[in-house]
């Protein structure tokens, strides 16, 4: 069994996922291999916090240069978490 701290990468904090913040839900990227609900487990015994629904996707990673060279940015797994009415995840607060 993984650790919890070994699913949840870290945050995602862009104007995008701010304007999220308004609807109680928080973004992260997490482990490729991670399901919903060891993300819903890591979320809630991280921060203490109740997450009502759990939204994952896979991004493909984009081509990019270096001079002559071209490679690309690795895939990722992102989550989108939302959080039962009344609670909030202290770490996006004061962004």
């Amino acid at each position: 069994m993984r650790d919890h701290r070994d699913i949840i990468i870290k945050p995602v904090i862009t104007e995008k996922t701010m304007n999220l913040l308004v609807e109680n839900k928080y973004t992260f990227i997490v482990d490729k291999r991670a399901n919903k609900t060891e993300i819903k487990n890591a979320i809630e015994s991280i921060f203490n916090v109740k997450v009502d629904k759990v939204y994952t996707m896979n991004v493909k990673g984009k081509p990019k240069r270096m001079g002559r060279s071209v490679g690309k940015t690795p895939n990722r797994k992102k989550a989108i978490v939302a959080l039962k009415p009344g609670q909030k995840i202290p770490l996006f607060e004061g962004i």
